[in-house]
């Protein structure tokens, strides 16, 4: 394949990932956090019992069940932080019905199994996954369960011994069924408890799955945050961040002339392509993650500059402009790598160790630097070549030199 082809070949390739970004972003849109958009703000204090004090490990069990069972819910970008000595602040974005994300997040979910008489013959911990599904004569939603291996060996021994008896399953004090046992089960089951809804099966199906909390948690305030606030930070951040743009670009096109304006183009470029990523992973932005969004912004232009200078560097050397941009790029390509390679650890570590509002930061940021060293070595590289035969980047003011004709 010719130069000429592979060139409008590459050309094509950029304007596809465009548009197919645009795609993303205007199919799925951005998902906005607690502190953008509102939520439900929940404060749980947890209850001490007889066998059981509050300390540091329960409290660490009943954060790290919240946090399961919330994502299990499908809830991203939501805030689980502990306050004090008893108690986790649950903030879920998006979630203007605090009441029922509580009967989730708050119940103390122990599941038993029942003879007639009430003793427990069996508990939840023997359940390996449960998920909701449909099943019995009519196909209503129930919560098919795997049980694992000693649990299977338990309960074929508990139906075998309440053959034709009645087995109850409770989750907490509810009954959710108590039917009669007509064949030795092994492996797995189902619970038919009634549901409304395949939805509400998926609910307890979480409360299986992630296991019982430690101790009770009660509520000790439930309330709905409202939007206003997040609004006018939306504002201020699209105006900030569309100021600060246009100084930069303003700037590169002073300095650098017409491949400034290259550069305030292929930044455009790579805003649309960072939007266009974030709303197909169904990421949710939050005001760090704005932080972290501008923070790539800047590196994005970082790369830039970098580029540019060793291309002004290897024409000042005497070079034609051709060989110019392929040794620019080709020296620039390890600062780049290294300086950015360094921010995608330290995200990768933030996002790893962290929760809440500081991973949004830290994905965010990380995500913006990956896209923005693809739009540098990529897209940069094929605009810069476009132009390379036109007196448009052979003119002795472009990428900064000055004295030359």
């Amino acid at each position: 394949m010719r130069y000429k082809q592979k060139r409008i070949l590459k050309l094509v390739f950029i304007v596809a990932i465009i548009l197919f970004s645009y795609f993303l972003y205007h199919f799925y849109g951005i998902n906005l956090g607690l502190d953008l958009e509102g939520g439900s703000h929940i404060v749980l204090q947890a209850e001490p019992t007889e066998q059981r004090e509050i300390s540091d490990e329960v409290m660490k069990v009943i954060s790290n069940i919240i946090e399961r069972r919330v994502n299990q819910m499908g809830l991203a970008e939501a805030l689980i932080q502990r306050e004090g000595r008893d108690r986790v602040i649950v903030g879920l974005p998006a979630v203007d019905n605090p009441n029922e994300a509580i009967k989730t997040i708050g119940r103390t979910a122990v599941l038993t199994f029942r003879n007639a008489q009430g003793d427990v013959l069996m508990t939840g911990d023997a359940i390996k996954s449960a998920k909701a599904g449909y099943g019995g004569a009519f196909r209503e939603p129930v919560v098919n369960f795997e049980l694992t291996p000693d649990g299977s060996k338990k309960f074929e021994a508990i139906t075998r011994q309440y053959l034709g008896q009645h087995i109850a399953i409770y989750l907490d004090d509810e009954e959710l069924m108590n039917p009669v046992v007509n064949e030795v089960i092994r492996g797995s089951g189902s619970i038919s408890g009634n549901y409304k809804s395949v939805e509400e099966a998926q609910n307890d199906a979480v409360l299986i799955t992630e296991g019982a909390l430690p101790v009770p948690v009660k509520v000790v305030q439930s309330r709905i945050v409202g939007p206003t606030l997040g609004k006018i930070s939306i504002q201020k951040s699209i105006t900030a961040g569309l100021f600060g743009l246009l100084l930069v670009g303003i700037y590169m096109l002073i300095y650098y002339r017409f491949p400034g304006l290259l550069a305030a183009v292929i930044l455009a470029i790579y805003g649309l392509i960072l939007l266009g990523t974030l709303a197909g992973l169904g990421a949710t932005l939050t005001l760090p993650g704005i932080a972290g969004l501008i923070l790539s912004i800047g590196m994005a232009v970082d790369a830039n500059i970098i580029i540019f200078e060793r291309i002004k560097d290897e024409r000042r050397s005497g070079k034609t402009l051709k060989a110019s941009i392929d040794a620019g790029f080709k020296r620039a390509y390890t600062t780049i790598i290294d300086a950015n390679v360094t921010t995608i650890i330290t995200a990768l570590i933030l996002a790893y160790f962290t929760s809440g509002t500081v991973r949004g930061f830290a994905v965010t940021l990380g995500i913006g630097v990956i896209v923005s060293m693809f739009t540098a070595f990529f897209v940069t590289r094929n605009v810069i070549d476009l132009f390379a035969d036109t007196k448009l980047l052979n003119s002795g003011a472009a990428f900064g030199l000055k004295g030359r004709k």
